[in-house]
Order: structure tokens, then sequence, then C-alpha cells
């Protein structure tokens, strides 16, 4: 008997840091579409046509207009009720901007923020992601792993 492969879908979001304003503040968007609240920009890999590095770089691009380079992963969240609409992994980058963003394409709006400042709640599980960023910030060390529930 064959069993189909079923995965969680997989997306990439990358923490913009904005390193040519001072205290080197975060880019976040507003959702234009449901879930509705503040996000970390990013989205879905397209597949079979991009690696996950350049989905998060593409993503940037298209909610941020901002052209973003990448510097660290800070890890994969994946935990199954971290977005109410279907099982998805993302993994979550640390990135650098120079400009001004602007909202384009799923982002209804773009706020920039400082770290000390930053709003909540969040949309999915963006509260620990940019808890996991700040220490992250502090200490040069990405995210921990999780505890393992079984």
């Amino acid at each position: 008997m064959t069993r189909e492969l079923q995965t969680p879908f997989l997306a990439a979001d990358v923490i913009i840091e904005l390193i040519d304003h001072p205290g080197r503040p975060i880019v976040l968007i507003e959702r234009k579409n449901p879930p509705f609240g503040l996000a970390i920009p990013g989205g879905f890999v397209d597949r079979d046509k991009e690696s996950v590095e350049r989905a998060a770089v593409r993503e940037a691009l298209e909610e941020t207009t901002l052209e973003v380079r990448l510097i660290a992963l800070l890890g994969i969240y994946s935990d199954p009720a971290r977005d109410n609409r279907l099982h998805s992994a993302s993994a979550i980058y640390v990135g650098e901007a120079h400009g001004t963003p602007r909202a384009a394409d799923d982002a209804k709006a773009v706020r920039i923020v400082l770290p000390d400042a930053l709003p909540s709640p969040l949309a999915f599980d963006h509260d620990r992601v940019l808890a996991d960023y700040l220490a992250f910030r502090a200490t040069g060390r990405v995210a921990p792993l999780r505890e393992i529930s079984r």
C-alpha cells in the first residue's frame, strides 16, 4: 500500500533590521489578509522554484520594498498551533536593509519599531519569535531548541 507523504507547509520570514536608522529598528507589517495583525514580513516558499533563503528575500521585498541581506538563521518554528489556518514550519532569518519600507503585496501597512518598544500581541507565534530575536540581539545566540513534547 502506498502512503502519500504529507508535511507542513514551509514558510520563510525575515526580521529586518534597518541599519541606517538610529537604534537599528525592525520592520513589522500589518497583514492585509487573515489572520490579521502585526507580523514579521514573510510567506510561503514557492515549491520547485526557490530555496528557503531566496523565498525570505523575495517575501521581504514584496511586502516591504526593501532589498534584504540575510545575516543569520534565528531558528525554525514549527509548533502545529502556530498558524490557525494550517500546519506550517517557518525558517526565521535576521536580515539587514537600508532605506524606508513601504507596504506592498500582502502588507496593508508597515511599522518601524525599536527593539525596546515591540508591540504585542502579534500574529502567529511572532511574540515568541521576537523574544528569541531580542536574546539573539543581546547575546548573538540563535533561538534555543524547544523541549520536545511527546
